[in-house]
């Protein structure tokens, strides 16, 4: 049977729409009611009553009949000072991250420009390149999730890129790639005048930090920028992110950012937050302690595993799980409808890339989520 044309039930205005926007997927958000939350990637403390009723007053007391104003610049230093901002480099706030990659992409819309994104990855590096109507050219992984470092190499020759993202560690692998390889396509890329974009956006959790080679060596990073937001960190729902590169190239990108683009109460819950950096600094300790619990604990029970330096976990469902079936796929997806059963929501990954088969995402929560996760996967299988 036929499918419909859609194109003859809808009104003419539909016409001025572009066709591969109708043709798109808007980004999906699984609906978490009643459900222990393990798909996003959030930290899953929130403030204490003290903490929460300051917060409070704070707000209560922020000029909302204002446009953002001098709050903003107080939070770009208050930034600098945290991140130990390097010398000759300036910052940059955003909507979340998902608003500074569409800048990015804008400032670079040029003809025939291009974004290069190692896969699996980030959507939205393709979702920018492909709204902002720019081409897109993946790498894969290798099969243990390390960068392809010849094939990049090959890729930046070919196709010269305006944009390469490396995300440091990645989603949904949680991997920190090798530095050596790293450093080779920063190079690469900035030998043919292109831009790199390193997004640290699970920078709490990991070992190290681009920006300290930033730091070191400036003069191999004149076309780097390094992105990062304050949703790991503690405050998804604040949506705000930064991005730090050097003064006079981050200042052509401030030139597409739309005026007041950061609300006063999303600048006064970041000062906030960074006022009490200890006490987030604390919560990634414990997610970083219960990642390692996780990982020891779901190899036991026969999954493959890949070591995280992120808030996440990616994990291989093992083959016949759920209903005996041999196929990765069927099998993550038996598993993570057992989860769903069992009010635990994680993200199946297993149809978003070949390389993904057969993989759940799971999200490193507080002991007791992690244990009813653990229980329910048990269970699961």
């Amino acid at each position: 049977m036929n499918a419909p044309d859609l194109s003859r039930s809808r009104p003419p205005v539909f016409s001025r729409i572009r066709s591969d926007v109708q043709g798109m997927h808007a980004y999906a958000v699984q609906d978490s009611t009643g459900m222990v939350k393990l798909d996003a990637m959030e930290n899953p403390y929130s403030l204490s009553p003290e903490l929460q009723a300051e917060l409070g007053r704070r707000l209560g007391a922020v000029a909302v009949n204002r446009y953002p104003g001098a709050r903003i610049e107080d939070l770009k230093r208050a930034l600098a000072d945290h991140i130990g901002l390097p010398e000759g480099q300036a910052l940059m706030l955003g909507n979340g991250s998902d608003e500074l990659i569409s800048m990015v992409a804008m400032a670079c819309d040029l003809p025939g420009a291009a974004i290069l994104a190692p896969a699996p990855g980030f959507v939205m590096y393709a979702m920018s390149a492909q709204l902002q109507g720019l081409a897109f050219h993946s790498v894969n992984l290798t099969p243990d999730f390390q960068l392809d470092e010849a094939t990049m190499l090959e890729t930046i020759r070919r196709h010269r890129p305006a944009i390469t993202y490396l995300a440091y560690p990645n989603n949904p692998t949680g991997t920190l790639w090798d530095d050596g390889a790293m450093e080779r396509i920063i190079a690469a890329a900035g030998a043919q005048g292109g831009l790199v974009v390193i997004d640290e956006a699970y920078q709490p959790f990991a070992a190290r930090t681009w920006l300290d080679k930033m730091r070191a060596e400036p003069g191999k990073h004149t076309h780097v920028l390094l992105m990062r937001t304050l949703s790991k960190f503690g405050l998804a729902g604040v949506r705000l992110g930064y991005m730090v590169g050097p003064a006079a190239l981050l200042a052509e990108f401030d030139k597409v950012r739309p005026p007041y683009n950061v609300s006063v109460l999303n600048a006064e819950c970041a000062l906030f937050a960074l006022e009490h950096a200890e006490v987030f600094a604390a919560q990634a300790s414990e997610i970083k302690a219960q990642r390692t619990m996780l990982v020891d604990a779901l190899r036991a029970l026969g999954y493959t595993v890949w070591d995280s330096e992120a808030n996440m976990i990616l994990v291989r469902v093992p083959q016949g799980a759920g209903t005996g079936s041999g196929d990765a796929v069927q099998a993550a997806a038996q598993v993570f409808a057992g989860l769903k059963a069992r009010k635990i929501l994680v993200k199946n990954v297993s149809a978003m890339h070949p390389l993904l088969a057969g993989c759940l995402r799971l999200t490193v929560g507080t002991p007791q989520e992690n244990a009813q996760m653990l229980a329910a996967l048990r269970e699961s299988l």
